[in-house]
């Protein structure tokens, strides 16, 4: 881990977006107490007031601070992104290393339930299971998280498929090891970085997912400060007041280029290839 955490922080753009998404987490656990003004305010007397000292960022049409909204928005996008990618990575993982360990008929049929849900563009396939659902932050974080689990379900599937004739499994079978030890004890562990660095990745997409579909008013409830609400209810006003879209939309490319960027510097930190180059 050492050696990891080492190659990792001589990465440095990779460093920084660890760094920004650090900052947005503490944003987001003490949003309540830093927050300058009640993103909930109306103020009819400063609708659409322009970068001020006051309003770092403006109002919106309501005369809502915006820079508070935004550091509330930090709280749906994080909540949706740990709950969501978490989903995915215990089902995913259950049902890639299952089919990976087993093979045969067991692969075949996981498999092609997973080919099934990779058919569907991503954004199509949510926008269908809200359908079902209906439009509420829980079935949002459904949602994103059915779509992301045949990811996590072919990487870890892979991940199984490389090591699953390696000798020490063999050993392992040869003593009479029970197959879900031989997946818990050797098979999790050792398929986990590809996992860790889809995690990293997925929280970019499950982003972008809540954005867009709060954006198209599938996602949470209108008055709640999030950033895809904040877009969305930007759109007709962005002619005659920029920063009512701006910032939102610098919030989301931030967050989704950090954990990007982060995403790609663990995946160099965690190759076992790069361990001795310089």
């Amino acid at each position: 881990m050492k050696e990891t955490w080492k190659r990792f922080r001589q990465n440095r753009f990779a460093f920084v977006g660890f760094l920004f998404i650090f900052l947005v987490l503490v944003v987001a656990l003490f949003a309540k107490w830093i927050v300058p003004y009640d993103p909930f305010a109306m103020d009819s007397t400063s609708s659409l007031a322009s970068p001020n000292a006051q309003h770092w960022f403006g109002t919106d049409q309501f005369g809502r601070d915006i820079f508070s909204r935004i550091l509330y928005g930090a709280q749906i996008s994080l909540k949706v992104g740990i709950i969501a990618v978490g989903f995915s990575l215990f089902f995913g993982t259950i049902i890639g290393i299952v089919a990976g360990y087993f093979g045969g008929k067991i692969d075949q049929v996981l498999s092609r339930i997973t080919d099934v849900l990779f058919a569907f563009p991503d954004i199509l396939l949510a926008l269908v299971i809200m359908a079902i659902l209906g439009p509420s932050l829980t079935n949002l974080m459904i949602a994103i998280g059915i779509v992301y689990t045949p990811i996590f379900a072919r990487i870890a599937r892979g991940a199984v498929l490389n090591i699953r004739d390696s000798l020490y499994i063999e050993a392992a079978k040869s003593m009479g090891v029970s197959s879900f030890h031989i997946m818990r004890r050797h098979v999790l562990p050792n398929s986990i970085a590809p996992l860790i660095v889809q995690v990293t990745l997925s929280f970019a997409f499950a982003i972008l997912a809540e954005a867009a579909l709060s954006f198209l008013g599938l996602g949470v409830s209108p008055d709640t400060p999030s950033w895809g609400i904040m877009l969305s209810e930007a759109k007709d006003w962005m002619e005659i007041s920029w920063w009512t879209a701006i910032f939102p939309g610098i919030a989301i490319t931030l967050a989704v280029l950090s954990f990007n960027i982060m995403g790609d510097g663990l995946r160099d930190a965690l190759d076992p290839r790069l361990k001795n180059e310089r």
